[in-house]
């Protein structure tokens, strides 16, 4: 047996044995990057979770690297070794000489000459990466290629152990005071709740998954900034909590103990000192709801939110689905006279986004329609139809959500009566599973599962048409309706 084949062997047994032990996830994940870094004989190693976004990374666990490197900045995921992404090993011989490395000053200074990098996979999903780094540029051989790649494998394993476990402790403990009949169906582990592990206070755990309701992508502690040096070396550092990448913004937690709070408005003038171009609050409970209706994450001034059982689509992921719809509808009508015709009410901030963002003339209509009845039964009654004559016009039909189309089709057929030039279709939500009648579509935001949901112009009985987001409302609200 050779030397390499020796340190891998002797590296599983450390990495076994810790994996199997009673020790917290992250000390486990840390004395597996250390026995990795040992084998390989490296400078260092970093396990990272995607955020659930899949656009970057947070690094859980690592060894050998200073905090200045690990701290260095936000990695993303499509930038960085973007290869792992599609399930691939990666190994760079040298930094400085590869595109691939988002960071070639701060692995410089770190004296890192070549990185090897793996991707973990749960159930052929991607959920993160684990990465090594050389002392010096070096060719990475296929067995130790292949040595990573089962390391990852138990990362991912371990991942998953654990968070089955907190998950399958949570749901036994109603039982010790519930007689009601236990689930045999288990918890799907997710990214997101692998990640709960990393937090050092219960405030910074709250506040994520605050984030992960209104679906806001968060990354925890991705870079520290020195503050004070002293004979060339960093004296003071200082690790905002949280970093936002769609708002660019940073995160620091505080209770509100004065003490601490006049600790951390120091550092964070003197982070916006240094640097003038990073955005950063300093938050306290208080302030999360503040800041989430700032930035358009949930309304301002007390707009409903109970009942949503879930946030489906965030404000930013509907911002950008509708600016790339409003392109690919500019570029088709390029040339063209468009007229956009909404059915009111649901369509109101669907249409009013959606036309800003198209880069061509274009009128605009509304429709107004009652109905009764459900399914094949249904009908359709005009009480406002157009002020338009769009005969020889182009016309588009933009839609809220289509269900079971039965009232999109009674539309388009009163629509094709006045002769068009042409006749096509764009909805924001389509609830493919409950159609009934085979419309065209040409022009689809989200596919959405069978679900009542509101938000984003949708409404219940009137309300949540200010919500920013699309979520999901209780079931047990439609229930209690349907019993009335």
């Amino acid at each position: 047996m050779d030397d390499s084949r020796i340190k891998y062997a002797e590296a599983f047994k450390y990495i076994a044995k810790a994996t199997n032990s009673s020790l917290p996830l992250t000390k486990v994940l840390n004395s597996i990057a250390k026995n990795t870094t040992k084998a390989l004989r490296a400078a260092g190693c970093a396990i990272m979770l995607l955020s659930p976004q899949k656009e970057h990374l947070n690094i859980i666990a690592a060894h050998g690297l200073s905090d200045l490197y690990l701290r260095k900045g936000i990695v993303n995921a499509r930038k960085s070794l973007p290869d792992i992404l599609d399930g691939k090993v990666v190994t760079i011989f040298d930094i400085s000489q590869d595109e691939q490395t988002q960071y070639p000053e701060a692995a410089e200074t770190e004296k890192i000459g070549s990185i090897i990098g793996a991707p973990l996979l749960q159930k052929g999903d991607i959920i993160g990466e684990v990465r090594v780094y050389g002392k010096e540029p070096k060719h990475f051989s296929k067995g130790d290629a292949d040595f990573l790649t089962t390391v990852a494998n138990i990362i991912a394993v371990t991942l998953e152990r654990n968070n089955l476990y907190q998950m399958l402790t949570k749901a036994e403990r109603p039982e010790k005071t519930s007689r009601r009949k236990k689930s045999t169906e288990t918890p799907k582990p997710t990214p997101q709740s692998l990640r709960q592990s990393i937090f050092g206070h219960p405030s910074e755990e709250e506040f994520a998954k605050l984030l992960d309701f209104y679906r806001l992508e968060w990354l925890y502690e991705p870079r520290s900034f020195p503050l004070a040096w002293e004979n060339g070396k960093v004296t003071e550092m200082f690790t905002p909590d949280f970093y936002l990448p769609d708002l660019d913004l940073y995160i620091e937690l505080t209770t509100l103990k004065q003490s601490l709070v006049t600790e951390k408005n120091r550092k964070v003038r003197r982070l916006q000192e240094l640097h003038p171009e990073i955005n950063i609050k300093l938050l306290n409970k208080n302030d999360y709801l503040k800041l989430l209706a700032k930035y358009g994450y949930r309304a301002a001034g007390g707009a409903k939110v109970e009942g949503i059982n879930r946030v489906l689509l965030s404000h930013t992921q509907i911002q950008r689905r509708v600016q790339a719809l409003a392109e690919q509808i500019s570029r088709d009508y390029a040339g063209r006279q468009l007229v956009l015709i909404g059915v009111l009410k649901g369509v109101i901030c669907f249409m009013s986004d959606l036309m800003q963002h198209i880069s061509l003339p274009l009128a605009i209509d509304f429709m107004a329609i009652t109905s009764y009845g459900s399914g094949t039964e249904s009908a359709v009654k005009i009480t406002k139809d157009l002020d338009t004559d769009i005969a020889n016009l182009h016309v588009l039909m933009v839609e809220d959500i289509v269900d079971t189309g039965m009232t999109l089709n009674y539309i388009l057929g009163h629509l094709s009566s006045f002769k068009p030039a042409t006749l096509r279709v764009c909805t924001l939500l389509d609830k493919r599973i409950r159609r009934l009648a085979d419309v065209p579509l040409d022009y689809i935001g989200f596919e959405i599962p069978d679900e009542f949901v509101v938000g984003y112009g949708l409404d219940y009985h009137g309300e949540y048409r200010n919500l920013p987001f699309i979520g999901g409302l209780e079931p047990k609200l439609i229930e209690e309706e349907q019993l009335k």
